[in-house]
C-alpha cells in the first residue's frame, strides 16, 4: 500500500471571524471542529498520515485541542509556519505581522513529508468525495514524464459561497480534458438572485455560479518542494519596499508551472457542498449542516469511535 500524507494548513487567525482560532471552533455535537471531520474523510479514503501545519505559539492548544486525541487513530506530525522563517539574506520587514502565505506554509512541510501529499485549509468542509477522488489519482499508475503530475479538487463555485459576505476564490480556466490551464484569484464574490458576481473597478461583473474554482485542495508529490524553495526566493526578492501585505500563494506557483510548461495538473469534479468559517456568523450553518449530515447517515454521531 503506497503510503499518503494529509497536510492541513492551520496557521493563520482568521480576523474576519472575529479574531479567535476559528480552526479550533467546537462544530459538532460532542465538541469537534471542522478539522475532525476531514481527517476522517481523508482516513476513510485511504490517506495514513496527518502534518499539522500550525504556529509555534498554537502548538500546545492545537496537541490538547486535536493533534493528541487524533494522534491514536492516525501518525500525527506537525511543521510551523513562521514570519520569520526566511532563506538566507531575507528579514521580514518590522511592520509584518502575518506569515507569508500558503506557499510557505507548504514549504515549511519539507522535512516531515515524503510521499504524496493532499493540502486542505483547516477551517473548510470538503465533502468526502474529492478526498477519494485525489488519493486515487495520488496512488496511480500513471505515465512517467519530465513535468509535475499534480491534481486539485474543482468545486462548483455556487456550491462554495457564504450566506454572509464576500469570498475570495481562485476561478479555473480548464482546457477540454479537464487539464488547468490557470486560476484567476478573484475577491469580493457574492451570492446574487442570479447566481454569484464580484466587484471590477466599482462595477459589479457577474460570474458562472457553475465555474470551477480551487478551495486550496492539491494533490502534489514531494519534487514540489524544491520548486517552492526556488521561488520563495524569487517572491521575496520581488516584494518593494514598504509592502507588508504580499503572500507567496500555491495558486500562483501553480499558475507559473503551468505556463511555463513545467506543470499538468488535472482538474477533478466534485459535486460536494463546501462550507466553512470566513465570517463568525458562518458557525450556526456549520454546525445545522453537520447535524444533517449526521441525520443522513455521512458520519456517526461520534467520530472515530
Amino acid at each position: 500500500m503506497k503510503t499518503t500524507t494529509l497536510v492541513i494548513m492551520a496557521a493563520g487567525m482568521g480576523s474576519r471571524f472575529g479574531g479567535g482560532i476559528k480552526q479550533l471552533e467546537p462544530m459538532g455535537p460532542n465538541g469537534e471542529i471542522i478539522m475532525d471531520y476531514s481527517i476522517y474523510d481523508a482516513m476513510e479514503a485511504g490517506f495514513n498520515k496527518v502534518v499539522f501545519v500550525t504556529r509555534k505559539d498554537l502548538y500546545e492548544t492545537f496537541k490538547e485541542v486535536i493533534g493528541d486525541r487524533i494522534s491514536k487513530v492516525i501518525p500525527v506530525e506537525y511543521a510551523f509556519q513562521e514570519l520569520n522563517d526566511l532563506p538566507e539574506g531575507f528579514i521580514a520587514p518590522a511592520d509584518r505581522t502575518k506569515p507569508w502565505g500558503t506557499g510557505q506554509a507548504i514549504l515549511a512541510c519539507k522535512d516531515v513529508v515524503k510521499d504524496p501529499f493532499l493540502v486542505i485549509n483547516a477551517d473548510d468542509y470538503y465533502g468526502k468525495d474529492a478526498f477519494k477522488h485525489i488519493h486515487d489519482y495520488l496512488v496511480g499508475d500513471r505515465e512517467a514524464t519530465d513535468m509535475f503530475d499534480f491534481c486539485m479538487a474543482g468545486f462548483i463555485l455556487g456550491n462554495t459561497l457564504s450566506d454572509n459576505g464576500a469570498v475570495t476564490r481562485g476561478v479555473c480556466v480548464m482546457d477540454d480534458n479537464n487539464h488547468l490551464v490557470g486560476v484567476n484569484e478573484t475577491g469580493g464574490i457574492v451570492k446574487t438572485a442570479d447566481g454569484a458576481a464580484c466587484d471590477k473597478d466599482g462595477e459589479t461583473v457577474a460570474i458562472d455560479p457553475k465555474s470551477y474554482v480551487s478551495m486550496n485542495m492539491w494533490g502534489f508529490t514531494p519534487d514540489f518542494f524544491g520548486e517552492l524553495e526556488k521561488r520563495f526566493v524569487t517572491f521575496l526578492s520581488g516584494i518593494k519596499e514598504g509592502d507588508v501585505k504580499s503572500e507567496y500563494l500555491l495558486p500562483m506557483v501553480v499558475d507559473e508551472l503551468i505556463k511555463e510548461g513545467k506543470a499538468h495538473v488535472s482538474v477533478l469534479e466534485t459535486t460536494d457542498k463546501w462550507f466553512g468559517v470566513t465570517y463568525k456568523e458562518d458557525k450556526p450553518v456549520v454546525v445545522e449542516s453537520i447535524r444533517r449530515l449526521i441525520a443522513e447517515g455521512k458520519y456517526p454521531e461520534k467520530l472515530y469511535n
